[in-house]
């Protein structure tokens, strides 16, 4: 969807995200939100700060210096 939009609209990615390395992978592919639902009722109110540490590792690794640089970085 990312590519068939050109990136003009936002997208949330959702399904399957319990970390930040999965948060990344959506991002990566064109997400601008991520939804978190199932882990969210599992892992409650802690699971965020942890997600975002996370999320901040993967960002620093691949060098990007935030999110919306990093948002559809596999299809650019």
């Amino acid at each position: 969807m990312y590519i068939l939009t050109r990136g003009r609209i936002p997208l949330i990615g959702c399904g399957g995200i319990s970390s930040g390395e999965d948060a990344y992978k959506k991002i990566r592919a064109g997400a601008t939100l991520v939804q978190l639902y199932t882990a969210f009722a599992y892992g409650g109110p802690a699971l965020i700060p942890q997600i975002k540490a996370e999320l901040a590792e993967c960002l620093e690794r691949d060098g990007f210096k935030s999110i919306i640089d990093a948002v559809g970085a596999d299809y650019r």
